[in-house]
């Protein structure tokens, strides 16, 4: 069944939960000039923040403004509500909820228009493997009338009792994460083809009219389309297709519909020849990223459809990093990037927006401040997001013709800044001269050295980890009195070619001795009590750690693996009972050149495969995994379990059956940490230094 739509207006029509989020927006909104900053005190209080601080659901939910920036949207809600989406009009200072659930919450939204807003749903109570529902898909007014449902959550016949209603698109209707023209009831959004395995096939362009549920399919280039760009007008301009290991991007004549080939390149290895479009400026001009100049990173370049040619010049470079964020931009211009190096942060080509970023950063000088803008030029108002590593983050609205800045929310309020470690982007060098990049965080209370350390793995292995900033799992462990050390080992993204391509084929090898590295660096550095080390990860990461304590068992005390890989044979075949849902081109090309072939290379992953070499496998060991994992199926964790129960007596399990490729319920989070919190504290921490 659909969730059952429910309206709330103005007045007091509006539920407790709903009045006490609102009471905290404009017209109650806060200025923030008579807020103190957010400053990290010198010693943290007595009792660490509980692990519901960290781990429990958000009230908050994010905003957005509308084109004309004269309203902003809000998904929220409250301890034991669903998640409700409300509008407030920042020149009256009232607010109307527009979209409530009592069986469902609102998931993703955008704005359509000055008038519309499209949305779709989530179940956050529900983990993945207990999921019936697709997200579904939805309009409604910014009053909160004239709503409609436009596609189905279930598959089921289009029909209620008795009563005929309108068709419904499919349940494999999906919003665009591109925000479009913006200019009427029309959007643009996706409709995936899947076959009877459960695999995507191509993906459909339909423009669809909210108000009516009338569509019209866009004409697709030859080949699997796999995505879609819209441009500066809001009109699909770009499609990318796949076939076999190739991607080719096209591109859509705006008069006469005419798709043609702008550039073909292989779809895996090292990106060497890609055309990665970033967005759209004025007629013509695409900005792209690309390596020119003999760089070792990529930058910002603009490229011309019509000559098919890159602008040599880049336009915008972050040295040292590949080039890594998104175009700001409005209606009339493209006004700066959104980019990532260390942290996230903007960069403006624009006077009034540098002047604009000017100004907030004067009000809010302890955070970074990241500026976003609506679609109308003249719109007064602006986004801001603000963030540093010791506060989750928090949003408030910056009228650059008047100078107000009025707080909107914060993520986690629970979270105090001086309870929070802080953290430093670090490099040091591998064994074989590599510089490894790393982010450090030392717990709060001032001590700097001799402190048990929690080597902490991104997964992927081949995508960016951390960013400087907070994150939960980070400050938690930090809290706890633990320093936390998270490295960008070799075949991470983001730190150029070079760095990328070292990590091919080294699974269990390079990779692994980058990470001893780092903390043989953080001991000698004396930040780090050699003694009292721990490796932890998800995925990749869960690899990693088991691997850690098979080839460095005198340097690790113990190991943490959440929803990890323990044989690399298992991603190639995990039995006809354990399928995953990694795709059949990355296995056939991508995964044979970046991780290793099975047949040619199968005495190397006999050799770092955890499950082969559980004998050796004699630390403590916690092991944690979901039962409805399609990326890493649970037989990787129950395998290694069986192996480890024949020589470790010291191994910890716990099943989340409905949990998928990560903790996505609240419960599950608060749980499984504070096994974390409990096997860390008798293995490296305070129970281990217990004399």
């Amino acid at each position: 069944m659909p969730p059952s739509f429910r309206r709330m207006l103005r007045g007091a029509a509006l539920s407790a939960a709903c009045a006490g989020l609102l009471a905290s927006l404009p017209g109650a909104l806060q200025s923030a000039q008579a807020q103190a900053p957010v400053q990290a005190a010198a010693a943290p209080a007595t009792a660490p923040p509980p692990l519901a601080s960290f781990f429990a659901n958000t009230a908050f939910g994010g905003a957005k403004l509308s084109p004309d920036g004269r309203f902003l949207a809000v998904r929220s809600g409250a301890p034991g509500k669903r998640d409700f989406l409300a509008v407030v009009d920042l020149q009256s200072n009232s607010a109307t909820v527009v979209a409530s659930y009592d069986d469902a919450d609102v998931g993703r939204f955008q704005w359509i228009s000055n008038e519309r807003l499209l949305f779709d749903t989530r179940e956050k109570g529900v983990g993945p493997g207990d999921a019936r529902f697709a997200p579904g898909l939805y309009a409604v007014n910014r009053d909160g009338s004239r709503f409609v449902e436009l596609a189905d959550r279930t598959g089921r016949p289009f029909s209620t009792g008795s009563r005929i209603v309108r068709k419904l698109l499919p349940w494999h209707t999906y919003m665009l994460d591109q925000e479009g023209a913006q200019d009427s009831a029309s959007v643009y959004v996706s409709s995936a083809n899947i076959d009877a395995d459960g695999e995507l096939r191509s993906v459909d362009l339909l423009r669809l009219n909210t108000l009516t549920g009338a569509t019209q399919t866009v004409p697709r280039p030859a080949g699997s389309v796999r995505s879609w760009t819209l441009d500066t007008r809001g009109e699909p301009r770009l499609a990318t297709t796949l076939e076999r290991d190739t991607l080719s991007l096209h591109s859509r004549d705006p008069a006469s519909g005419a798709w043609r080939v702008l550039a073909s390149y292989p779809a895996f290895g090292d990106g060497a020849g890609a055309l990665q479009p970033v967005g759209f400026a004025g007629e013509g001009k695409l900005f792209v990223l690309a390596r020119s100049g003999g760089r070792d990173t990529t930058a910002l370049h603009r490229f011309d459809i019509a000559s098919g040619r890159i602008e040599p010049e880049p336009v915008f470079v972050t040295t040292g990093y590949d080039f890594d964020g998104s175009l700001v931009a409005n209606r009339e211009r493209v006004l700066g990037v959104l980019f990532r190096t260390d942290a996230l942060s903007n960069e403006w080509f624009d006077p009034t927006m540098k002047a604009a970023q000017a100004a907030v950063d004067k009000l809010l000088p302890a955070t970074i401040n990241l500026l976003s803008v609506p679609a109308q030029a003249d719109a007064p108002w602006m986004l801001v997001r603000s963030y540093s590593d010791t506060m989750p983050g928090s949003y408030a609205l910056y009228n650059h013709r008047t100078g107000q800045l009025n707080k909107v929310a914060d993520l986690r309020p629970a979270i105090q800044p001086a309870q929070m470690g802080r953290q430093q982007f670090v490099r040091y060098k591998a064994r074989d001269g590599l510089e490894i990049p790393a982010l450090l965080t030392l717990p709060p209370g001032g001590k700097r050295s001799g402190l048990p350390l929690v080597v902490l793995v991104h997964g992927g292995p081949y995508v960016r980890g951390a960013a400087w900033g907070w994150d939960a799992g980070t400050q938690f462990l930090a809290s706890r009195g633990y320093a936390v050390l998270e490295p960008e080992f070799r075949g991470s993204l983001g730190f150029g070619i070079k760095h990328f391509k070292a990590g091919f084929r080294q699974w269990g090898l390079a990779m692994q001795d980058d990470l001893a590295d780092g903390v043989r660096w953080a001991v000698a550095k004396g930040f780090a009590d050699g003694a009292r080390v721990c490796i932890a990860g998800a995925s990749y990461g869960g690899y990693a750690a088991m691997m850690g304590l098979v080839k460095d068992p005198d340097l690790y005390r113990c190991g943490i693996n959440w929803v990890g890989v323990t044989d690399i044979g298992l991603l190639y075949n995990g039995g006809w009972t354990f399928t995953n849902d990694t795709s059949d081109e990355f296995k056939a090309y991508g995964m044979p050149q970046m991780i290793g072939d099975p047949v040619k290379d199968a005495a190397r992953f006999q050799a770092t495969s955890p499950l082969a070499q559980a004998a050796r496998i004699t630390r403590p060991v916690l092991l944690a995994y979901g039962g409805a994992d399609r990326r890493v199926p649970i037989n990787h964790g129950t395998q290694l379990r069986n192996a480890l129960a024949a020589t470790n007596p010291d191994v910890e399990w716990v099943e989340y059956p409905e949990e998928g490729h990560g903790w996505a319920l609240e419960k599950n989070s608060i749980d499984f940490w504070g096994r974390v919190e409990r096997f860390l504290d008798r293995n490296i921490g305070r129970a281990a230094a217990a004399p």
